[in-house]
Formats: structure tokens, sequence, C-alpha cells
């Protein structure tokens, strides 16, 4: 038995444990799926166990495997808190705010009001499921997005706090049909094609809300795209393909495009602060405080009864942990 284990390993045993399947959990880790098979061979064979059973078909926990998880939870769960500790209020907080100009940026502002000896700096990831990725990763502290979007492993590592049902809405090019109406019902929509991130893996909650909206109306989604980066990759691919784009009400303006709330029903995208369980630092605590002040100043968790919310989400978002 050794008497000391790298913290690499136990991150790739519980990786893979969460994900039960290599490729996804390689790709969690940003690291080469032979690079992670070999870290779990060597753990294995320094704890003298077998952690997985391995077929063609599905990754599995053997008994061992499931009676050291926990432990090696909580060894990692130390090691991150014993890091945060050490580097205490000066360690700056990384916080992706997924995009410039929505409700993420406002939170983020008032927690520098609350808190200006921190420092809060900002980042711009592509959906929560890749920032929760960074997050778990240690390359990124704090995220924004639908929590209920992620997979139960990764959710289980995670915290959040509900901060807003945000109203959703659609991105049209500025010449379409639709274009001319101030509010688009969403039967409107009915025989469109609409973007919304399908194939991007780093945004699979979006997609997943964006099928349950969907479902039975009508509505295609429109097939996987190569993610367009920045105002004039974005005009120019919107212009190309002329697909409606699903997003919500304070997304940034687009070139050559109009923004329109969805109505009949009101679909709402959930938003969660989310941040690494057990993170300590008084940064988090500002985020949380000025998520929790503009939600009751400005009612962002007061859902109107006859809004759209799938029920998984509707149980998370009352979830506050």
């Amino acid at each position: 038995m050794p008497q000391d284990l790298d913290p690499r390993l136990l991150r790739a045993f519980t990786a893979v444990a969460d994900e039960l399947h290599f490729t996804r959990a390689a790709a969690r880790l940003y690291v080469a799926q032979q690079a992670l098979s070999r870290d779990i061979r060597k753990l294995e064979r320094e704890l003298g166990v077998e952690l997985f059973v391995r077929t063609t078909r599905r990754v599995t926990l053997t008994a061992d495997g499931e009676r050291l998880l926990p432990y090696a939870r909580r060894v990692l769960q130390a090691q991150d808190e014993l890091l945060v500790a050490a580097a205490g209020a000066s360690r700056p907080l990384l916080v992706d705010l997924n995009g410039e100009g929505m409700a993420s940026g406002r939170v983020l502002a008032r927690a520098r009001e609350l808190a200006p000896e921190c420092e809060l700096m900002a980042r711009f990831e592509s959906g929560l499921t890749g920032a929760a990725a960074e997050i778990l990763a240690g390359r990124l502290d704090v995220s924004f997005g639908r929590f209920a979007g992620l997979e139960p492993g990764m959710r289980a590592l995670l915290s959040h706090q509900p901060v807003r049902y945000e109203p959703m809405a659609v991105l049209l090019p500025h010449d379409h049909p639709l274009a001319t109406s101030p509010r688009i019902p969403l039967n409107a929509l009915a025989g469109e094609t609409v973007y919304a991130g399908a194939g991007n893996p780093r945004t699979l909650e979006w997609t997943d809300l964006a099928r349950r909206l969907f479902a039975g109306r009508g509505i295609a989604i429109a097939p996987p795209a190569p993610v367009a980066v920045g105002a004039e990759e974005f005009r120019r691919v919107m212009a190309k393909t002329r697909n409606p784009v699903l997003a919500v009400v304070d997304f940034p303006a687009m070139p050559d495009t109009v923004l329109r709330p969805i109505v009949d029903p009101v679909p709402l995208s959930p938003l969660s602060l989310v941040w690494r369980r057990g993170l300590r630092h008084p940064g988090v605590d500002a985020l949380r405080a000025a998520a929790a002040q503009l939600a009751s100043r400005e009612g962002w968790l007061e859902r109107d009864p006859s809004g759209w919310l799938p029920e998984c989400d509707m149980s998370l978002m009352c979830d506050n942990n």
C-alpha cells in the first residue's frame, strides 16, 4: 500500500466514476483517453484493487470502487479547501459570465461593489456544461446557467443558488417574416428550424432545454454547425443559414438581427449561480449576496404560473444550497 497518492490519480478516478465513460471523462479533464486509462491502471496497482469493470459496451464501478469513491471525494475536497485557505481572499476568483450584457454581468458588477477588496475576474465560456467541467478541473471558480441540465454526477460535485427565471426569446434575421412582430407566439415558430447549440458539447444543457420546449410543436432544432465566435462571424453564419436562434431576452444585440420575446406561453430559462461544492472564498459570498439582492429587487425569481418550465428545473430552482 503506498504512503502517498497523487491527487491527479484520484481526480481521474472520480471523473470516470461520474461519467462511467472513459472518453467523456477524458474530455472533462482535458487529457487524452490513453493517459486517463494509464492513470486509472496506476491507481489500481497502487491500491491493489480493481476499481472498474470495463467491457466494449459499458463501464461500471466494482464493489471496491464503490467503497473507495466517497473517500476519494473527501480527499479532493480537503485538498481544494486547503488551497483556498492558503490563498485566502488574495486569490482572484474566476467568474464565467457566459456572455456580455446579461444578468450574470449585473450580478458580478454588484458583487464588486459589495466586496471591493476581492479580485473578481470575468471569463466568457460557452455554456454551463463546458464551464462546469472547467470548475471541477480547477480552471474556473464560478459560472451561471441551467443547473438541471448538468449530469447528476456533475451536479453532485457542485453547489448552486437560483438567480433568475429568464424569459426566452428568438433572434431573427432582420428581414425574416416574423421580424415585424413585437412578440413571437411559440406556435408561430412551427415549421422553423431553430439553432440551439446542437452538437456543441459545451452547451448540452441549452440544447436539452430547447428539445423539451420544441417537443410536439413542429419546431426543428438546427443540425450541428461550427460555433460562430464574434459578432461578424455570427452575422455571416446567420445570413447564410437564416435559422432563427433561441436566446434569452437579455441576449446582446447582433448585426442585421432583431430579438423578439417568445409568448403564449412565455418559456423560462432557469439561471443559477454555480460553484464547486466546498469552495470557500469571500468573492463567492459577495456573488451570492449580489444575486439575492438583485433577484429580490427586480423580481427575478417571481415565476408566472402560466410560464413554461420543465418540472426537473422547477424542483432544482427551489433547492437553494
